[in-house]
């Protein structure tokens, strides 16, 4: 008989005769761990979207032309959702206060607009002769939480610390012009307020306010 010789058909030599092949169940659960974390991270991505779109205010859209210095009436206001982008949109509950008399349209309004505060303008008796109008940086505690544009406040003199003097009314009602610097989402915590007044008292209030020694009161039963 011949003897096979090294490295013949049928011998195992060399590193390649130690190399075994693997078993697929080796790689199934490597791989059902991956699919289960792909699925997992679906999920959350889902969950994400969902609670985003979920971030929606109520605003009015214009659905009929209004010219510039006309009156904004009820029935061409209706409600929409959007999406919250901290714009300045006018709420849908604001749709009565928004159709008084001395409420215009600021520009020319197309159906489709969403409306906002800078589109709309005030025109009253209070911005007449003998009035004026003074601008407030407010500190919390200095106002009403729920202070709105349109109402009615008691302006107040309150004496700083170590001041004798005591503390007065220098406005009985003055209205509330604007909340905020007057741009779009600008309204807020900036506790910025401009009140009409009577000119015989602005000077007074504005000094005041310069040492942050005003405040306003809210009187819910007027405006």
């Amino acid at each position: 008989m011949n003897a096979e010789r090294p490295g013949s058909a049928g011998a195992l030599s060399g590193p390649a005769s130690r190399k075994l092949p693997i078993s697929p169940r080796e790689r199934r659960p490597a791989l059902a761990a991956l699919a289960v974390l792909l699925i997992l991270g679906g999920a959350l991505a889902t969950t994400l979207l969902v609670m985003r779109s979920g971030d929606r205010v109520s605003a009015i859209q214009i659905t009929q032309k209004i010219g510039a210095g006309q009156r904004i009436p009820l029935e061409a206001m209706r409600e929409v959702q959007i999406a919250d982008t901290g714009i300045g949109y006018v709420s849908f509950t604001h749709r009565e206060r928004i159709a008084k008399e001395n409420n215009h349209a600021l520009v020319t309004l197309l159906p489709g607009t969403l409306l906002i505060r800078d589109m709309v303008v005030s025109f009253s008796d209070e911005l007449g002769p003998g009035k004026a109008q003074v601008g407030l940086s407010l500190k919390p505690g200095q106002m009403p939480a729920t202070l709105d544009e349109g109402d009615r406040v008691q302006v107040i003199h309150v004496p700083g610390k170590g001041n004798a003097e005591r503390g007065r009314v220098l406005a009985q009602s003055a209205l509330v012009h604007r909340i905020g610097d007057g741009r779009p989402g600008s309204s807020g915590p900036s506790g910025r307020v401009t009140v009409i007044v009577d000119s015989t008292v602005a000077a007074t209030i504005a000094a005041y306010a310069s040492n942050g020694e005003i405040a306003v009161a809210g009187l819910p039963g007027e405006g």
